[in-house]
């Protein structure tokens, strides 16, 4: 059995991420709305109480838009048979790089959510230079 590269690992370990950070905001709102009100979801626009949870559902917005460049990159890479070290450092920068950006942009963390969003930010860069042949 073929075991995975390293950029679909931590590919598929970021999606996984980014698929359950919804989860405690919606725990949230079924607290904080009750379980009908929740479930009816009459305004899901609407801001939730607990700041935390605010800051959360923006990190899992900003995780599915940071997911949708990153993925074809690290995808590409995986087909092209082009993977490296520097590559596959990439691919684990990335996850648990939006994994600290979750953590710290729901803990209201300013600075180090830049650095998280920057360092991952990075990952696809490489990914990108790799693709053109740069690095």
């Amino acid at each position: 059995m073929n075991s995975a590269s390293p950029e679909i690992t931590y590919t598929a370990l970021s999606a996984g991420l980014t698929g359950v950070l919804w989860m405690p905001i919606i725990v949230n709102r079924l607290r904080e709305m009750g379980i009908w009100k929740a479930l009816k979801n009459p305004e899901p626009d609407v801001r939730p109480h607990a700041d935390w949870a605010y800051r959360l559902a923006n990190a899992h917005r900003n995780a599915i838009e940071n997911l949708v460049v990153f993925a074809p990159l690290a995808l590409s890479v995986h087909m092209l048979g082009i993977g490296t070290a520097l590559t596959a450092a990439a691919a684990a920068l990335f996850f648990w790089s939006r994994l600290a950006h979750a953590v710290i942009y729901a803990a209201g963390v300013p600075l180090l959510r830049t650095i998280a969003f920057v360092l991952s930010f990075a990952a696809q860069v490489i990914m990108l230079l790799r693709i053109v042949g740069r690095v």
